[in-house]
């Protein structure tokens, strides 16, 4: 049950994302809604389908794992590697830099990062899934980007080499936070020592 309810849980959440890459359609339903009301609808549907798939991946978890291969332990190290720039590239999303200018779209490139650094050290079918998704998406929608004839959201100021240093360290303070704090409490599982 856990396994089918994340998957809900993707298609939901994928759909409203995939949904704003079709930038016509998008611009119909802002006109017929509201910038407003597009936004709250989009936000609801989105969280939805992440409350579904946290849920769902937790029962799936707990109750129905289905192991399809074995990942040697040495993945588990490099994933915990690969987590580190990660964490670094979404932060620079936001803090804009010469990361920023040098990636273009560093957001995508860290979830990207993210989600196959979890396929590395992952073999069950639920992380397959979950992970494959999120890689899958991070391409297409970076694929779709290059198509864009719009700028999308208003720009975010580009700063200097400050701006990196920043996100740099945000983003070693994030990467301990979520590898020591949050994986082990959240999820159940200890990125050392496993």
């Amino acid at each position: 049950m856990g396994l089918l309810v994340m998957i809900l849980g993707l298609a939901l959440f994928f759909a409203a994302h995939v949904f704003t890459t079709k930038r016509e359609m998008r611009a119909e339903a802002i006109a017929r809604l509201g910038e407003g009301s597009y936004k709250i609808l989009y936000s609801l549907i989105s969280l939805a389908g992440l409350a579904m798939i946290i849920w769902g991946y937790a029962q799936y978890r707990a109750t129905g794992w289905i192991d399809v291969w074995y990942p040697p332990k040495a993945m588990k190290h490099i994933t915990l590697a690969l987590m580190l720039p990660a964490v670094i590239l979404v932060v620079a999303s936001y803090l804009r830099g010469r990361i920023y200018v040098t990636l273009k779209h560093p957001m995508l490139a860290g979830i990207k990062l993210w989600a196959a650094a979890h396929l590395l050290a992952n073999g069950d079918l639920g992380s397959i899934i979950l992970f494959g998704s999120f890689l899958g998406w991070a391409v297409y929608d970076r694929i779709s980007l290059k198509h864009r004839t719009d700028a999308g959201g208003p720009p975010i100021p580009v700063g200097g080499i400050t701006n990196d240093l920043i996100a740099v360290a945000v983003g070693i303070v994030a990467y301990l936070a979520l590898a020591f704090a949050f994986h082990p409490v959240v999820i159940g599982v200890p990125v050392i020592g496993v």
